[in-house]
């Protein structure tokens, strides 16, 4: 059977372009994965840092003792109020939000830090920011327990 030119070059062209089409989803699929690994981590990062600052301002807020029960004897507690501004004091200087909470017994402060971070890659499918939250606890001590037998 004698092919013609025409007939050749109609077969020849049938397939033309479906390679690119495959080339051009796997690049896109694989930046896709690209993106999410790196906005993943970088969230994660904010987290930890997050978190970092939360656990400092409530160290920070955990120095403020109050001053009649602690010379007295009587406890070693924060003062509430004096605590809540010592974390904030801190939260404001590492450009942080948050909250702060003091137990009842005035030896627990909690602090959360919320704050964003801003994606470079999945800001292309709409997701311009990711939320993260930070926590963090500091509960006060007093005195030294080792263990009996020394």
């Amino acid at each position: 059977m004698l092919w013609s030119k025409r007939a050749l070059r109609r077969v020849r062209w049938d397939d033309c372009g479906g390679v690119t089409v495959f080339v051009a989803v796997c690049v896109l699929a694989l930046l896709a994965i690209v993106g999410v690994a790196v906005d993943g981590g970088s969230k994660m990062r904010a987290t930890e840092r997050a978190d970092y600052i939360a656990g400092e301002a409530a160290r920070a807020g955990g120095q403020a003792i109050d001053p009649g029960d602690a010379i007295t004897g009587t406890a070693i507690v924060v003062d509430p109020l004096h605590a809540q501004v010592a974390a904030q004091a801190y939260l404001r200087s590492a450009g942080a939000t948050g909250t702060v909470s003091v137990s009842s017994d005035g030896k627990t402060l909690s602090v959360m830090v919320t704050g964003s971070y801003d994606t470079k890659f999945l800001s292309v499918v709409g997701i311009g920011s990711l939320s993260v939250v930070g926590h963090g606890k500091a509960t006060l001590l007093h005195g030294v327990t080792a263990p009996e037998g020394n």
